[in-house]
């Protein structure tokens, strides 16, 4: 991706903090109109990897996807002995980006993701990928104003002449059995700011709410749709 400094390295989970300019929010704000997931993104993603394994050239994107601008992520997964699906590589951007970028997202979240070595050739028919769309941004609004599982939040504030901002997809707050104030305070943290997390603090906080669309395959699915075609 042209902007680097926007690419973000999340667990899937925790994501990790980034500082937009004039706010992740109001970036985020800009992008239009809402996008939602389809099973034809995580098929691109596939396709796209597969791709630059095999040495050949990339696919190329639907052109409707030059006109889609939004923040999203590609996550990778691989199955567990258990049966569960475990995290292999995932990347994001959470500034809005052109749809048609995906691929290039894609690649990332493969063979970027520090965390794990690049993903083999061998390893994709145990895959699978989810692409998740950051969609309906609401706010601004006040620290607490948001529902726990259903909205991912995105706190702005400013303290000693700093701004800090910060991110969570929706799922983490559930996923960590916190309430509102210990959500916040996490985020408080994963921001930089290393102050009190007081009422003081929490009153000068602006909120922006907003959910994931979310789409999965795996690649036998991907495959199977392949050879429809």
């Amino acid at each position: 991706p042209r902007e680097a400094q926007r690419v973000v390295v999340p667990t899937c989970s925790l994501v990790a903090p980034l500082a937009i300019g004039d706010g992740m929010a109001a970036a985020a704000r800009r992008a239009g109109e809402p996008a939602r997931a389809a099973v034809e993104h995580c098929f691109h993603a596939f396709a796209t990897v597969q791709a630059a394994l095999a040495k050949r050239a990339a696919p190329a994107s639907p052109a409707a996807w030059d006109d889609i601008e939004c923040p999203y992520f590609v996550t990778f997964n691989t199955k567990a002995r258990d049966g569960s699906w475990v995290l292999r590589g995932c990347i994001g951007c959470l500034s809005p980006r052109p749809l048609s970028q995906l691929g290039e997202y894609a690649n990332l979240a493969a063979f970027g993701d520090r965390r794990f070595d690049p993903i083999a050739e061998h390893e994709l028919p145990g895959l699978q990928c989810c692409v998740s769309l950051l969609v309906d941004y609401e706010g601004p609004l006040a620290w607490n104003d948001f529902e726990i599982k259903k909205h991912g939040i995105i706190i702005d504030f400013e303290s000693g002449g700093r701004k800090f901002s910060a991110t969570y997809l929706p799922e983490v707050a559930h996923e960590q059995g916190w309430d509102h104030r210990e959500t916040v305070a996490s985020l408080v943290r994963k921001s930089g700011y290393r102050g009190a997390v007081d009422e003081a603090l929490l009153g000068g906080i602006t909120l922006t709410r907003y959910q994931s669309s979310k789409a999965k395959a795996t690649h036998a699915e991907f495959q199977a749709a392949m050879g429809a075609r």
